[in-house]
């Protein structure tokens, strides 16, 4: 859940005014400053769930990754700034990040390997306003044959165990999908996986998970 807080404001403001609230979450949406709202339970497990499983394949990998506990993301194009619910960080490339020491803020592909979101009852900021700051093509091009990509973030998840949302994206009957956006030679590949499907990740082609797994994250015994 989200609610709206005063008047539009840059990205300069917003990192330099962040409300100083540990138990409290904002995000900018085109100079808009958002209030999160705190998550339930169940949506902490899944966001646990995930974050232990992909630590240790990045680990088991020796990738040079981490998943930090609040960094910004910045579409290059607007005001926004996104702190999604698990983010991997490429280390070796924060020393180009020009916001990173004194913000931690990145805005480089190259920095991000893969974000997810979770979806609660906001549901249509990770569909309607996050996925297209993440993955979209800009929307300035000379030519068809000019286009190039805005951010270029080369994996997003969206974990919908509530199967909240239009049936456009969990299907009809409406049931619980993780929607994975891969990047692969310039384009976007959108991929949806429900049930026993295996999640198939180019970041972690060896990871053995499955939708079910994902979304029965607080059964006590799962793995």
């Amino acid at each position: 859940m989200t609610q709206v807080l005063g008047k539009v404001v840059t990205f300069d403001e917003f990192v330099a005014k962040y409300p100083d609230n540990t138990r409290q979450r904002y995000e900018l949406y085109d100079g808009v400053i958002i209030e999160i709202f705190a998550p339930t339970g169940d949506h902490e497990e899944v966001i646990g769930f995930l974050t232990t499983k992909i630590i240790l394949e990045y680990s088991r990998l020796n990738l040079r990754y981490f998943i930090p506990k609040t960094v910004f993301i910045k579409p290059v194009e607007n005001e926004s700034a996104y702190s999604p619910d698990v983010l991997i960080l490429n280390q070796p490339n924060l020393v180009n990040e020009p916001l990173w020491k004194k913000t931690s803020t990145v805005t480089q592909a190259a920095s991000i390997p893969l974000v997810i979101e979770v979806v609660s009852t906001n549901w249509r900021d990770d569909y309607l306003k996050k996925y297209p700051d993440y993955v979209r093509v800009a929307s300035r091009w000379r030519s068809l044959s000019q286009r190039r990509e805005e951010m270029g973030i080369p994996e997003y998840w969206i974990v919908n165990y509530g199967a909240l949302g239009g049936r456009e994206f969990i299907g009809k009957p409406k049931q619980p999908t993780i929607l994975v956006c891969c990047l692969e030679e310039g384009e976007y590949c959108v991929s949806k996986f429900r049930g026993d499907d295996r999640i198939e990740s180019s970041i972690f082609p060896e990871l053995n998970l499955t939708a079910e797994q994902i979304f029965n994250a607080g059964i006590v015994g799962n793995s």
